[in-house]
């Protein structure tokens, strides 16, 4: 077996705002596998900044494991548990070598009725940071495209003109009539975080992200006792690598929810282990996409499928860039489909 990767550049149709400044590019990592007469492919999908295996050494790592792809996948994995994003790149190449061989199909992963177009997945409609109007705007089109959940990031503008577009959204639509998730990425300093939280909770929200910055369990754990809202933890799990640690994560700070991104926290099986601990303890979860291109898009909403899952998932990235691959991952109202009658564009290229 021969394994080749490649670097990315995905170019933004317009600069999205984030926590992390406006992103005009996203660079992620192609993994090829080859037998001579199959090949599957992974993403390594890194996000500058956020990722735990943003690190000097990360194409170096890369190198690697494409040379040492003899040793397999179980033991691969294991060597690099510090690098999430090779991980679930390789994890995804493997199970898109096996499917080829099997199906001859690269990107059937995880055979469902939502792989075979049966079924589509509900996603909730992602609102990035900018100014009032833009995001008042935003707001407006997913609505208007047929979303009954939309996540809004705070924590860039004036909170206060965010209480307002808060305050316009529930003028117009009820808690039955939309879910609002709004995700802080720690914007809030713990000294005043619950009087914030105080004065979200006044418009129905279905949940706050990471509202204080990561790693200050105590704190945490304070406001996820006293929230009037109920907290889900995203930043928190990065870096985050036994199940010891897992564990004393979740006992510690007792979330009501986690947000797992399988490119920050060890792929699938990184994954697996954060459901299998929070379900443990009836901590409930949902799947979100990082950014990747519709390789790891793909590979993620395939997997989330299988854990039959029913409140809106955060996997709608696909639409963001002008040069993603193209794929049969569309978005029909608020939901992500599979068109099992569309192909995917050729992957070989990505290597040349």
């Amino acid at each position: 077996m021969k394994a080749t990767y490649a670097k990315y550049i995905l170019n933004f149709k317009r600069p999205s705002g984030t926590s992390r400044g406006v992103l005009k590019t996203k660079e992620t990592w192609f993994i090829q596998l080859s037998n001579g007469t199959h090949a599957g492919i992974g993403e390594c999908g890194i996000l500058r900044g956020l990722s735990i295996d943003d690190r000097p050494d990360y194409e170096e790592k890369l190198k690697w494991a494409s040379d040492n792809i003899h040793l397999g996948e179980r033991e691969l994995l294991q060597q690099l548990v510090e690098f999430p994003s090779i991980q679930f790149g390789l994890e995804t190449a493997f199970r898109s070598l096996k499917a080829h061989q099997k199906t001859n199909d690269a990107f059937q992963l995880f055979p469902s009725n939502f792989s075979e177009g049966k079924s589509g997945m509900k996603i909730n409609g992602l609102i990035w940071m900018g100014e009032f109007d833009f995001m008042k705007e935003q707001i407006q089109q997913k609505i208007d495209q047929g979303f009954t959940c939309i996540k809004m990031k705070i924590g860039a503008i004036d909170f206060e003109k965010e209480i307002q577009l808060l305050k316009q959204i529930r003028s117009h639509f009820s808690v039955e009539e939309i879910e609002l998730r709004v995700d802080a990425n720690g914007a809030f300093h713990p000294d005043e975080a619950l009087a914030k939280l105080e004065q979200l909770s006044e418009f129905d929200l279905h949940s706050i992200e990471q509202p204080i910055e990561v790693g200050q369990f105590e704190k945490m754990n304070e406001l996820c006792r006293k929230t009037p809202l109920p907290i889900a933890l995203d930043e928190e799990l990065i870096g985050v690598f036994d199940a010891p640690n897992k564990k004393k994560l979740l006992d510690e700070i007792n979330p009501q929810y986690i947000i797992l991104k399988p490119s920050l926290i060890g792929g699938f099986q990184g994954s697996e282990e954060w459901i299998q601990l929070a379900e443990e303890r009836n901590i409930d979860w949902w799947m979100t996409s990082a950014l990747e291109s519709n390789i790891g898009l793909n590979a993620i909403a395939q997997f989330t499928y299988t854990k039959q899952v029913t409140m809106p998932q955060g996997l709608g990235t696909g639409s963001l860039y002008t040069n993603n691959l193209e794929s049969p991952l569309t978005i029909n109202g608020e939901e992500i489909w599979y068109n099992s009658k569309a192909r995917w564009a050729p992957f070989n290229a990505l290597f040349e």
